[in-house]
């Protein structure tokens, strides 16, 4: 009998398949069941932006499968990935299927969930931390902040947005959290000035979160092309659309500066 399971997340039965969020990036940020799961492996399929570094220490039994995707190149397709984790799986081992951020966040999660029960595989699914909410928060940019926003939209940068998409955006008035958007910046940041969004508002790309290397280049929505090109942004980035970017503290800033900021959308209680 095939199912999902949220009892006994961190062990991996035999000729089962645990679907495993790798947070984003950190080793750090796995919860325990990830790392639980991790340790019982026998075969471990994990993708690029997956906390990889230390597989070798957190999965010690397990052959490890480099399956990420990156921009323009696919050396192992999500057909493939699937058939992979199946296989292995109608095997007899333990395979933890590693991702980053959360697998149900723009991480083709349920597709593989699918495939495992269209081969009566059992499935665990154990959550992770998104980089969606992540990332800003490593870059001091909180998502929602009274009187400043009420809601976050987290949208894939992999595609163009729609018309009716952008409209929405504008109408809504909340944060805007891009995933994967550093290729689509262009027709973004055009598409919601023409819907009628602020030039002013504050944009935030951070690249690299939770890495040694993570930058963050603040700027506007009108700038954010010409700021961009000049710093040199490159995937992978979380870009963050909003008055929250304010809230972002620079090593420059003085504390006073940010109270001001924050004080400029205060409410009362």
């Amino acid at each position: 009998m095939t199912g999902q399971s949220s009892r006994s997340v961190g062990h991996v039965p035999p000729g089962q398949v645990t679907l495993v969020g790798g947070g984003p990036g950190a080793a750090e940020l796995l919860t325990a069941a990830a790392t639980e799961a991790l340790r019982h492996a026998d075969i471990v399929l994990f993708d690029r932006l997956a906390p990889n570094d230390e597989l070798a220490t957190l999965a010690p039994n397990a052959t490890l499968i480099d399956v990420g995707k990156r921009a323009g190149s696919h050396p192992v397709s999500q057909t493939g990935i699937e058939q992979l984790m199946v296989d292995h799986a109608l095997s007899g081992k333990r395979v933890v299927r590693l991702k980053g951020g959360d697998p149900y966040v723009f991480g083709r999660g349920s597709e593989e969930v699918l495939a495992c029960h269209r081969n009566g595989i059992a499935v665990t699914v154990i959550s992770g931390v998104t980089s969606a909410i992540a990332v800003p928060a490593a870059a001091g940019i909180p998502l929602t902040h009274r009187g400043m926003s009420h809601a976050f939209t987290v949208i894939s940068g992999h595609a163009p947005l729609t018309e009716n998409e952008l409209e929405g955006l504008k109408l809504l008035g909340s944060t805007v959290v891009v995933l994967m958007g550093v290729g689509t910046l262009p027709t973004l940041s055009q598409g919601l000035l023409r819907h009628g969004m602020s030039p002013d508002l504050p944009v935030a790309i951070i690249e690299r979160g939770f890495s040694a290397t993570q930058r963050t280049t603040v700027s506007t929505l009108s700038a954010v092309l010409a700021d961009a090109a000049t710093a040199g942004v490159r995937s992978p980035a979380v870009l963050v659309i909003g008055e929250v970017v304010r809230l972002a503290f620079r090593g420059d800033d003085a504390a006073e500066d940010l109270v001001a900021r924050a004080a400029a959308f205060a409410v009362n209680d």
